[in-house]
């Protein structure tokens, strides 16, 4: 496929960001690269309009363990505790699809939170709609409040607190903020960061589909009449795998089992293998041809 400066606007990017990627990689970008760079420059991955402003928050202090830079921040709690935690928003899928867009950020969230090595414990959200009386609010928030609970429920993480807001400057898209806390130990925290040489790369989860195809792309979009065509870009939410998920990495981490390990998203392979890599300072090669499946 021939990638032009509409196939990247398609995918996300801007003209700016086009040049960009033209000029670093002084040439055209075939699809395949363009795909990697749109899932990794936009809003839910990169962060790129709202970074400005969050770098301004205050991130360290005398208790402080992890700041920015990982999947999930922590303080100390005093003894040998300490307690991870991660809040980020949902909003573009949420809008699409409330159900499925909520229940898959209180799912991110979680596994932000249980590869630091913590058992989580309780969710809380910060939800903010449109008008009371605009056309979609009540759909809305009936989709997002049962996506919150539901979600933490199948887990068994309750929903303990939040608050929720109307205002019409939100009529054209929502804010859906979850958070997820968890408990560890200070000496059984786990990083990101690869390390070592031909050490093998295990992927774990729940199966995929076409549900969530373009999913991190989609963030960077903007909403109009047609912004239900973007249902199939949100992934279906799957708890009781998660669950699972979350008890085998409870068990692996008792040992020395793990070297680093990384939440895959809405980026998907693109984005966990690169950061982890990026962080170790390491190469990551990802075949095709040498992938195993276990079912």
């Amino acid at each position: 496929m021939l990638v032009t400066e509409k196939v990247a606007i398609d995918h996300g990017l801007n003209k700016e960001e086009f040049k960009k990627i033209c000029d670093s990689l002084k040439r055209i970008p075939n699809i395949t690269e363009l795909g990697i760079f749109s899932a990794m420059w936009n809003e839910h991955c990169s962060y790129k309009s709202s970074k400005i402003h969050l770098r301004k928050l205050p991130t360290k202090g005398k208790v402080v363990i992890q700041g920015p830079g990982e999947n999930a921040g922590i303080v100390d709690a005093g003894d040998k505790d300490a307690i991870v935690f991660k809040i980020e928003s949902h909003n573009h899928p949420s809008f699409i699809e409330p159900y499925q867009g909520a229940a898959t950020g209180v799912g991110g969230i979680l596994r932000d939170v249980f590869t630091m090595g913590a058992r989580p414990i309780a969710n809380l959200n910060s939800i903010h709609f449109g008008s009371p009386d605009h056309s979609k609010t009540k759909n809305l928030l009936d989709g997002v409040v049962k996506g919150i609970g539901g979600y933490g429920n199948c887990i068994g993480i309750p929903t303990i607190g939040g608050e929720t807001h109307f205002d019409e400057s939100y009529n054209g898209n929502i804010l859906v903020n979850a958070m997820s806390i968890g408990l560890t130990k200070k000496d059984k925290i786990f990083y990101s960061k690869a390390s070592g040489i031909n050490k093998p790369v295990i992927y774990v989860g729940s199966k995929t589909g076409r549900d969530g195809i373009h999913g991190a792309s989609m963030a960077s979009a903007k909403f109009d009449d047609k912004a239900e065509e973007k249902k199939p870009t949100v992934q279906v939410g799957d708890p009781f795998t998660e669950k699972l998920l979350l008890e085998a990495c409870q068990e692996l981490m008792k040992d020395d089992s793990i070297i680093a390990i990384q939440d895959m998203g809405a980026a998907g392979l693109t984005s966990s293998s690169v950061e982890m890599a990026a962080k170790g300072q390491v190469k990551q090669e990802i075949s095709a041809t040498q992938l195993l499946i276990f079912e």
